[in-house]
C-alpha cells in the first residue's frame, strides 16, 4: 500500500496528497465538468428533492385550505409592477377582515418559494409594505426571508452539491476561494455580502453549506444582513403607483448606500490586515 504524504499549508494546516491534488488548479477546473451532459442528480437524490417539494406543496394546501373563500381567479403570483397593483387591490379588504388567515398564507407562501428558488420574492416584499406597511411590512420579510434562506440552506445541504455545481461551478470557485480567505472575521462578510448586491441571494443560500459555512454564521448574517434593502423594498411597496419596474428601486443612489452600509462590516477585517502586515 503507497504511503501518503502529509503536507503542511500556510496556517499550519495538514493534508495528504490525494486531498492536495482534489485542490489543485487542475482538479478544481473539473468541477462541474464531470457534470455536463447529464442531470447531476442521483436517483435517489432527485426521490428526496420530489419528497420534500412534495411536502412543501401539501403543507401549503392545508393552509390555504383553512383561509376563508376568496375570489381565487383573481389572485396569482405577480410578474410585473402591474399585476402586483391589481394584487394589492384584490387583497386588500381580504387581509384586513382576515388578518392572522392572511398572514399565515403570506408566510407560507414565502418561505415556500424562498426554499425552492421560485422567483418573485421581491414583490412579495412590496406587497408585505403596500398591505401592512414599514415596521410591520419590514418584520414579516425579514422573518420570511430569513425563514426560506435556512430552510433552503438545509435543502442544498441534503442535495445541493452536485447541482450547484451542475449549475454554477466558476461562481461556486469563487465563492469558495473567497470564503476560505476569510474563516476568521466569517460573519463580517456574509454580512458583507447579504447587504451589498455582490452575489445573488439565492446562490448564497444554496452554496453556503457546500463550502462549509456553519449555520449559525448564515442565520445571524441572513437575519441582519437583509435588513437594509428588506427596508427598501418594503418602504417603496407604499408608493406602488410611483413605480415603474422593478429595476426602479435600486437606482445608483441606493446601491451605493448599501456598498456603504456593507463596507462597514467588513472594516475590523480591513483593519486588522493593516495592523498585520504594518
Amino acid at each position: 500500500m503507497a504511503a501518503t504524504r502529509i503536507l503542511i499549508n500556510d496556517n499550519g494546516r495538514q493534508w495528504d496528497e490525494e486531498n492536495a491534488k482534489e485542490d489543485s488548479p487542475t482538479s478544481k477546473k473539473q468541477i462541474g465538468a464531470k457534470w455536463e451532459g447529464r442531470f447531476p442528480l442521483s436517483k435517489w437524490e432527485l426521490a428526496a428533492a420530489v419528497s420534500v417539494f412534495s411536502l412543501f406543496v401539501i403543507g401549503l394546501l392545508c393552509v390555504y385550505s383553512t383561509m376563508p373563500a376568496a375570489e381565487y381567479g383573481n389572485i396569482k403570483l405577480p410578474r410585473s409592477i402591474s399585476d402586483l397593483r391589481i394584487l394589492k387591490d384584490h387583497l386588500a379588504n381580504y387581509a384586513k377582515d382576515y388578518q392572522a388567515q392572511f398572514i399565515l398564507g403570506y408566510c407560507s407562501t414565502y418561505i415556500f418559494m424562498q426554499t425552492f428558488m421560485i422567483p418573485g420574492t421581491i414583490f412579495m416584499s412590496l406587497l408585505a409594505g403596500a398591505l401592512f406597511g414599514v415596521i410591520r411590512g419590514l418584520l414579516l420579510v425579514v422573518f420570511n426571508a430569513t425563514s426560506g434562506a435556512s430552510s433552503c440552506y438545509f435543502l442544498s445541504k441534503l442535495i445541493g452539491r452536485p447541482l450547484v455545481s451542475w449549475l454554477w461551478p466558476e461562481k461556486l470557485r469563487f465563492f469558495q476561494a473567497e470564503i476560505a480567505k476569510r474563516r476568521e472575521k466569517l460573519l463580517n462578510y456574509m454580512l458583507f455580502l447579504r447587504i451589498t448586491p455582490t452575489l445573488p441571494n439565492t446562490f448564497i443560500n444554496v452554496a453556503s453549506p457546500i463550502v462549509d459555512i456553519p449555520f449559525h454564521v448564515f442565520f445571524f448574517a441572513t437575519l441582519i444582513g437583509l435588513i437594509p434593502a428588506s427596508y427598501i423594498t418594503v418602504r417603496a411597496g407604499l408608493a406602488l403607483g410611483d413605480l415603474k419596474s422593478v429595476r426602479d428601486l435600486y437606482d445608483f443612489k441606493t446601491l451605493a448606500m448599501l456598498f456603504l452600509i456593507g463596507s462597514v462590516s467588513i472594516l475590523p477585517t480591513i483593519l486588522k490586515r493593516k495592523r498585520t502586515y504594518e
